[in-house]
């Protein structure tokens, strides 16, 4: 793959990535579940310190989209990532470490363990292209610290 294709790529990655966390926090379920391939996998299990469950693996993006909605749709939430280091492996394959930060705010009335959460880790992700569109693919890890 040639640099000019390679860092299409990675820019195209970049603003995948993007418009998940404006979709996570703008509630925008649909624009959520569109980022994730149909065969996607969603492992919650090391997000320790949420309401989530700790054993979580979701299969599917229709699935990862409810599992999503029903976790922070009551709540203010504030995603960020930053400085990824992103390998694109082929045409249609790429990986990448997200170093991330949240912040999850319940409004009054809303019964949660916590009224303020902020969190921060790593995303280890992989995407694929699928009918020239780049998505999140079957491996997607979060490990909050």
């Amino acid at each position: 793959m040639d640099i000019v294709n390679r860092l299409s790529a990675i820019e195209e990655i970049i603003r995948l990535k993007a418009r998940y966390f404006r979709c996570l926090d703008t509630k925008d379920w649909s624009g959520l579940e569109a980022l994730f391939s149909p065969d996607a996998v969603f492992d919650m299990r090391s997000g320790r310190g949420t309401s989530l469950d700790p054993e979580a693996i979701i299969h599917g993006a229709v699935a990862i989209r409810q599992f999503v909605s029903d976790a922070v749709a009551a709540l203010v939430t504030v995603h960020h990532g930053h400085t990824p280091e992103i390998d694109v492996l082929d045409a249609d394959h790429a990986r990448a470490v997200w170093p991330m930060h949240d912040v999850l705010v319940v409004p009054d009335g809303v019964q949660a363990p916590f009224r303020r959460f902020e969190g921060y880790g790593h995303y280890h992700e992989t995407y694929e292209r699928r009918d020239g569109h780049w998505l999140v693919g079957a491996d997607r890890k979060l490990s909050h610290f």
